[in-house]
């Protein structure tokens, strides 16, 4: 039997204690608001974020991992007795993420052998990614294996989420195929979808309780699943949203988790998606 480590990125909005249990490694990107720099979900909790959102006169901005911070992953994981490692990496098209793991990955391709996958997603459309991959790393499936699922899974997985605000996402820059909303009035609660890795408009609704509809509505379109999560941004009307697609066929059960630093600074508060792999 192999033994891989799956490795991800706190992009992917991974509950503390799913990774822990499923033995998910999470290489944290770094958040700063000013002057002051934190560590991803080490020093900087998604509810201490939310927090300093409020509190803050600045937008917060985020810095991807080091390659060292991957490499030094790598080695524990070789250090632990691991084969090989599989990286499932948050979108290339929005960080450098991806970047860093893959030279990480070259510095110590002589000793351990690393696959890193651009999921081309972000929250936990990587999170159920890495929740699938660490559940049949576990049953002894070789590097290969890994990577072949991972990459078969690319065209299964989705996101739908819409923004209670559009200013963390027009002054973060990470509009993508989303430019069009830059001219709308700020009241506009767009819905956002990603693809080909970025960040495309997918719809606008004028009131929230519209706009959770319409994001029930894409979730029941792309049914079944494999598996289902809602994430959120300290968004108090989240029950809602869960109570909407509670009843939407899932092989495994609804996950509820929430955006942490990452997503959240460009997403902004109350932000609130569905993330899945199709059956």
């Amino acid at each position: 039997m192999a033994r891989v480590r799956v490795i991800t990125d706190s992009g992917c909005d991974l509950p503390d204690d799913v990774a822990q249990r499923l033995g998910i490694d999470v290489v944290p990107l770094t958040i700063r608001f000013g002057d002051d720099e934190y560590t991803d979900r080490v020093n900087l909790s998604p509810s201490q974020f939310w927090a300093k959102c409020k509190e803050s006169k600045v937008l917060p901005e985020t810095a991807a991992p080091s390659p060292g911070s991957f490499q030094s992953a790598y080695e524990a994981a070789l250090a632990n007795g691991y084969d090989g490692v599989i990286v499932l990496a948050i979108s290339a098209a929005l960080s450098a993420t991806h970047q860093s793991a893959t030279l990480a990955a070259e510095s110590v391709a002589d000793r351990i052998p690393v696959r890193v996958v651009d999921t081309k997603a972000v929250s936990m459309a990587v999170g159920l990614m890495a929740i699938d991959l660490a559940e049949l790393a576990g049953t002894g499936a070789d590097l290969d294996a890994l990577e072949s699922r991972a990459r078969a899974l690319l065209d299964r997985v989705g996101i739908c989420g819409t923004l209670d605000t559009l200013e963390h996402l027009v002054k973060g820059g990470r509009v993508g195929g989303a430019r069009a909303l830059l001219g709308q009035v700020l009241s506009i609660k767009p819905l956002l979808a990603l693809k080909d890795g970025v960040v495309a408009e997918a719809g606008r609704q004028r009131t929230r309780a519209k706009s959770l509809a319409a994001v029930a509505a894409v979730v029941r379109t792309n049914a079944p699943f494999e598996r289902l999560a809602i994430v959120h941004g300290d968004a108090s009307d989240v029950n809602d949203l869960v109570a909407m697609v509670a009843d939407v066929a899932t092989e495994h059960a609804l996950v509820v988790a929430d955006v942490g630093s990452v997503v959240g600074t460009h997403g902004g508060p109350r932000i609130i998606a569905a993330c899945w792999i199709k059956a």
